[in-house]
């Protein structure tokens, strides 16, 4: 519980209206998307940078946790307040300052939803390509704290890939200013790319200065059905040995493909081993061009059938299900753990493969997504919290998962982060020295640990 005289000072600092304490507000801010809840002592709904140096100066000064938190979509327990503490609200936060259609820079508050920012630069013919799954939820500046990435990430990478520039926050309620609209900046340590991904323990970003790209021409959609795993992954390989990088490409298990059409008619067939959802976008011409070669790739790789889409509602139904498939896990059981790990993307069907045999281990369904062209793969683990032996199950079987994972030379994250989920697993992909080395910049950004404590590192 904080005291009194401290919630006085906050309240001075930023103004009553800003402040929360009731219990039932505090329960709000409990949770994310991860199983983990702990209630805050305080919330505020901050609105101005200024808010936030007030605040942050008030808790290093009485050394209380602060978590910065955005929309909560996160599933990594990131947003969620382990010690008790302050959460800064930062949705208020939610102006697009500029749009610099000359520089292709937008500069927004973090709280912009991620979704709101892409149709907004669309209607002057820009593209702000990151595209996590919860991106008509999603904050910007969720986005930059976890690295957020999403589908596209074949194509045009992730978050930390258009982040140019930051406004931050630190512990002592001092600011810095990294990057900027400048394309090239090799002086000193680049700062601004040590801040993204680091999950609100080093600092609180309160402006972001983001690139854009031109628009797309055009952009065509198709699917391929396989009856092989392996079919599937020699056509992924093939694709982008051919020098075809598609914008989007996905693919999808046969226990995801069953869940999906049970819980709605996506088209998928239930009998296929493996699905690839394909898009690619440029010009008119060469997305023409990329849909045939890939079409003759895939039948050269066994694929048994191909469409591709003629209109945007054909288009919109290859896609449906894929978008629906957290709902379709969520009707299967009550609790889904989207998993997060990353190997070469010549390792992903092997990888699948690990999955597989996981979940006849356990005999359960793990159904899996995967970003096929970067080696993304999203095991969900689903369970009923009622029964004991499925949530005794489910505890068991996660980190296998990882350690399968490291063992192909990969991650236990690409784009959903460490939070408290995967904390204990740092050390099995990182030395040692890595660890500390990170130990030490944390220390120096915040030395009394007040920023996020017990996450990330």
């Amino acid at each position: 519980m904080l005291e009194d005289k401290v919630i006085k000072e906050i309240i001075s600092a930023v103004g009553q209206d800003k402040v929360f304490t009731e219990p039932e507000d505090l329960t709000c801010y409990a949770c994310d998307v991860s199983t983990y809840v702990a209630r805050p002592d305080l919330v505020v709904r901050v609105e101005k940078e200024a808010d936030v140096k007030a605040v942050l100066k008030i808790a290093n000064k009485e050394k209380i946790a602060v978590v910065p938190r955005g929309a909560a979509t996160n599933n990594c327990g990131g947003a969620v307040p382990i010690e008790g503490g302050i959460i800064l609200d930062m949705v208020a936060m939610d102006k697009i300052i500029e749009v610099d259609k000359e520089n292709l820079i937008a500069v927004c508050e973090p709280g912009v939803i991620t979704g709101v920012l892409q149709s907004e630069v669309e209607k002057i013919g820009l593209f702000y390509p990151p595209d996590p799954q919860g991106l008509n939820m999603s904050t910007i500046g969720g986005n930059v704290a976890l690295d957020a990435g999403g589908p596209r990430a074949v194509k045009y990478g992730v978050t930390r890939d258009y982040v140019m520039g930051l406004e931050t926050v630190l512990a002592s309620g001092e600011v810095i200013r990294t990057g900027g609209k400048i394309v090239k900046d090799v002086s000193g340590y680049n700062l601004t790319q040590l801040l993204v991904g680091s999950e609100g323990t080093l600092g609180v970003v309160t402006k972001v200065i983001l690139k854009l790209v031109p628009l797309p021409e055009a952009k065509r959609t198709m699917m391929c059905v396989f009856d092989e795993l392996d079919h599937a992954a020699v056509a992924v390989t093939k694709i982008l040995d051919h020098n075809i990088v598609p914008s989007m490409l996905e693919l999808l298990d046969k226990s995801s493909i069953r869940l999906i059409q049970d819980y709605m008619d996506a088209g998928y067939p239930t009998d296929a081993e493996a699905i690839l959802l394909i898009e690619v976008d440029g010009s008119k011409s060469d997305v023409d061009q990329q849909i045939t070669m890939i079409k003759n790739i895939c039948g050269e790789s066994q694929a048994r059938e191909t469409t591709v889409a003629r209109t945007e509602a054909e288009e919109t139904a290859i896609w449906a299900g894929r978008k629906s498939g957290f709902a379709a896990l969520a009707a299967y059981k009550p609790v889904v753990l989207p998993e997060d790990c990353t190997v070469p993307r010549n390792k992903l069907p092997e990888m699948i493969r690990k999955v597989q045999e996981i979940a006849k281990k356990y005999n359960v369904l793990l159904p899996t997504f995967g970003h096929a062209g970067d080696g993304n793969a999203h095991p969900h683990i689903c369970y009923d919290p009622r029964i004991p032996e499925e949530v005794e199950k489910a505890k068991k079987l996660k980190d296998e998962i990882y350690h399968e994972a490291l063992k192909l030379g990969g991650t236990i994250t690409g784009e959903h982060g460490v939070g408290i989920v995967k904390k204990h697993l740092l050390k099995f992909q990182h030395g040692e020295t890595n660890l500390q080395l990170m130990a030490g910049i944390k220390q120096l950004f915040d030395p009394n640990n007040i920023l996020n404590p017990g996450k990330s590192i």
